[in-house]
């Protein structure tokens, strides 16, 4: 007789989809009830239909599991958000943040925003933007203070700096406390208004805080997908236990990295005794690998966890190229555990706390080949919960128990939801080596990637026509499991993973091919730099060599039917294509391409990507040179505009902070007056992402028809 301990443990989770019809993205919520026989999961059962979350901002679960915490918006009271914490019983407190007139809108993004429960439940720190005050106005209260308002001129006009595309509107944030029990709301006073807080968490029982605080000044670059800006962690003693924090005696900020490059996902250990948090370069490349950092809280010194992988070994570790899961510790702080960017996959790994050994978990050289790519969710007492797809299928959830770092197989993990069938077409990975011509004579010996996607065809004599895809800027898609905001310019990456544009593609008959040129993320440090100075060029020339190599080992694809497709960098590579290699090419779809780098220089968000990409070494007060101006230009795709005859679609967003529209109108004007087939579609409401419900099915179906007509598909 054996006795069996078995203990139900609770798991939910938000989701969102489109819904094309109405043109909304629904978010929803899900709960699962786990029984679990000591670490291992004996069966899973939902605790009944999805509830649809409308409204909800942001989403935190206490730590006792007790309590959820939601920001919420409604349509009854526009101007209205409301901090809503909800217990067994219901609805606990609600506080109507507009009323309580602390501060402006709640940061609900990925780069600021948090919403983090103090250990004694009683407390909430969030981000939010500064209260504004016009200059005559006095402070409603002795605890209105500088610190916690924005004055403006009395001229509604003034120009207010933002944080660029993405972001538009967010000028100033502050760290806000909810204190559930008095039903206010408190800034933290004391952070400098040249610096930004965002990501905050609490320092364990000490009352302290600690955040991501980015420098503001002289002026404010793009954030979103930019890993490269400024900043520093913080720690702030807000004076006190968790019961009895004084605001009003704040005892100054404390740095506990270096101030010099750039910092992200500071993620406490259960014990309270480590922080652990990523670390970059300020500058340069905009996405790079990062080193992992150690803080001892105790000790208050900084380690280095681990280092930035210059080069990369087949199947081997890659790098850190993610952000951390909010949850990456195991329940003893011994083990961290994330996902990250492994040549053409993303797998999981495990790094020892106390030798910084780095182990793969999911997915690179484990084993284990049931998904192409896992993605790291959370990870709450030793259960993990990972997201798991490839090329042909969707994205499903999965969650299992991990136990010191080691290897974890498929029959481990019990299935919670998403799909559990595959789509009836093949795919393939495969690593690819610039010829001896084609090398970087700096960074030599760097190879790429690629994923082909293959139809699944009826005979040997069928000949697919063949779309080549690249890196797609700041596309999100929702998948109806979970959804993923795909990071974009060229140092992004394509892992072998559910990508619904792809796939959808290959139903309809198409090869896909994705392409990771040389300074894509995943393939370690030196690819990333061995593109500066080489835009144009370099990443071209590794797109035309993957085509070639699937074509010249793949005789079902027709070489007579290859179309490109791309958005922001990678439209910029698509019409580079078209423009070097106009023979080849049949057709052409790009989003928000650059096309003059030279002209796009004044209005984009990014302005030191502008630079740096070129080779040229980016600071504030820098001034464009007649030079640099010519570097730029004859490294864009306008250059070679003459050359172009297949037919372009642009897809424009008319709210473009990174991209202006009108680097795509000027390739428009060229090509028209040149009685070259183009079409442009214009969605005035749109930013950089194109990521309206509407606009992402109306971009998709121009131009799958758009290919279908071009490259003769019935």
């Amino acid at each position: 007789m054996h006795l069996l301990f078995l203990v139900s443990r609770a798991l939910s989770g938000d989701w969102s989809q489109c819904e094309v019809d109405r043109g909304v993205r629904l978010h929803y919520f899900q709960q699962w009830a786990l029984l679990c026989n000591r670490r291992a999961v004996e069966s899973v059962v939902s605790r009944g239909p999805c509830i649809n979350t409308h409204g909800e901002l942001l989403v935190s679960h206490s730590p006792s599991g007790a309590r959820r915490a939601v920001v919420r918006e409604t349509s009854t009271h526009v101007g209205h958000q409301y901090l809503e914490v909800w217990g067994y019983s219901g609805l606990e407190a609600c506080l109507d943040l507009a009323v309580l007139n602390k501060h402006g809108k709640v940061y609900e993004d990925a780069q600021f925003a948090c919403l983090a429960w103090s250990p004694c439940e009683e407390k909430l720190l969030y981000v939010a933007e500064k209260k504004r005050l016009r200059s005559s106005a006095q402070p409603s209260s002795a605890s209105d203070d500088a610190d916690s308002m924005v004055f403006e001129e009395e001229d509604k006009n003034m120009y207010m700096e933002d944080w660029g595309e993405g972001l538009v509107g967010k000028t100033a944030s502050v760290l806000c406390v909810a204190d559930l029990s008095k039903g206010d709301v408190t800034v933290c006073p004391g952070v400098p208004p040249h610096l930004s807080p965002g990501q905050g968490l609490w320092a364990g029982d000490s009352g302290g805080v600690v955040f991501v605080g980015w420098w503001n000044e002289p002026f404010r670059l793009g954030m979103k997908f930019c890993s490269n800006r400024r900043s520093a962690l913080f720690y702030t003693d807000l004076k006190g236990s968790c019961g009895l924090i004084d605001m009003c005696a704040v005892s100054g900020l404390e740095l506990l990295s270096s101030d010099l490059g750039s910092v992200s996902s500071p993620r406490l250990s259960p014990d309270c005794l480590w922080l652990v948090y990523l670390q970059g370069r300020a500058f340069g490349p905009h996405h790079q690998c990062f080193c992992m950092m150690l803080y001892d809280m105790q000790n208050q010194t900084s380690s280095l966890l681990v280092d930035v992988v210059r080069r990369t070994k087949e199947g081997q570790f890659a790098g850190v190229y993610d952000s951390l899961p909010p949850r990456c510790w195991s329940s003893d702080s011994e083990w961290i555990f994330f996902s990250s960017a492994c040549e053409n996959r993303k797998s999981v790994f495990s790094v020892e706390r106390h030798t910084g050994r780095v182990t793969p978990v999911l997915g690179a050289n484990t084993g284990s080949a049931e998904f192409g790519s896992v993605k790291l969710l959370t990870i709450v007492k030793d259960l993990m919960v990972i997201c798991c797809s490839s090329p042909n299928h969707p994205p499903c959830l999965k969650v299992g128990f991990v136990s010191n770092g080691a290897h974890l197989q498929s029959e481990q993990w019990f299935h919670l939801g998403g799909a559990e069938v595959s789509e009836n077409f093949g795919w393939q990975s495969m690593i690819i080596a610039p010829p001896p011509e084609e090398e970087n004579h700096q960074l030599s010996g760097v190879n790429f990637g690629a994923v082909l996607l293959k139809p699944a065809g009826s005979s040997k004599s069928v000949m697919f026509p063949l779309v080549v895809f690249i890196h797609v800027s700041m596309v999100r898609w929702d998948v109806g499991v979970c959804g993923c905001e795909r990071a974009g310019g060229p140092h992004s990456h394509f892992a072998a993973e559910w990508n619904v544009n792809a796939a959808s593609l290959t139903k309809m008959g198409f090869a896909v091919l994705m392409v990771n040129y040389r300074g894509s993320t995943g393939f370690g440090q030196d690819s990333i730099d061995s593109l500066l100075g080489n835009i144009g060029n370099q990443d071209v020339k590794d797109v035309q060599r993957a085509v070639l190599h699937v074509l010249q080992n793949n005789k079902t694809l027709d070489p007579d039917r290859v179309a490109v497709m791309g958005g922001s960098h990678g439209g910029f590579l698509a019409c580079h294509l078209i423009g070097q290699y106009p023979e080849f090419y049949r057709a052409c779809a790009a989003r928000n391409p650059v096309i003059n780098a030279a002209t796009l220089l004044g209005t984009s968000d990014i302005v030191d990507w502008r630079y740096s990409s070129v080779g040229l070494q980016y600071s504030f007060d820098l001034l464009p040179t007649p030079q640099a101006l010519t570097t730029m230009l004859e490294k864009s795709p306008i250059v070679h505009a003459a050359q172009i005859r297949a037919p372009v679609l642009l897809m424009l967003g008319g709210k473009d902070k990174r991209v202006s529209p009108y680097q795509g109108l000027e390739l428009y004007k060229a090509l028209k007056s040149r009685n070259s087939p183009v079409r442009v579609l214009w969605y005035e409401g749109d930013g950089h992402s194109l990521s309206n419900v509407e606009t992402q099915a109306d971009c998709f179906l121009n131009m799958a028809l758009w290919f279908k007509q071009h490259l003769n598909v019935k």
